[in-house]
């Protein structure tokens, strides 16, 4: 059974190949999901970064942009493994809400 990112042969359109600049916000992800993968902390494989997008299921896998997959995939598997908790997870966002609308005053 084919899965939902499985485009493999089906008619997608033209493939955007132009290289653009990284917003700060993708280069923090992608230095995130590196460190999760290195050889000193070996919390974050590849395959399980790609599992994970995998599963996000079609209509998240379609509304999140690339890194917002990689993001979204390497939070739930640190959830997963006992890493971090949904509880630990709110707070931090909530922390980072509270200090953003702190910074904007």
């Amino acid at each position: 059974m084919r899965r939902h990112h499985d485009m493999g042969g089906l008619e997608a359109g033209p493939v955007e190949i132009s290289e653009h600049d990284y917003s700060p916000w993708e280069k923090r992800v992608d230095a995130i999901v590196r460190l999760l993968s290195d050889k000193k902390r070996r919390l974050l494989t590849v395959d399980e970064l790609r599992r994970g997008i995998e599963d996000l299921g079609s209509g998240a896998y379609d509304k999140l942009g690339y890194y917002e997959r990689w993001i979204s995939s390497a939070t739930n598997i640190l959830i997963e493994k006992g890493v971090i908790t949904v509880d630990e997870l709110g707070r931090a966002i909530e922390d980072a809400k509270a200090r953003r609308r702190e910074a904007s005053r």
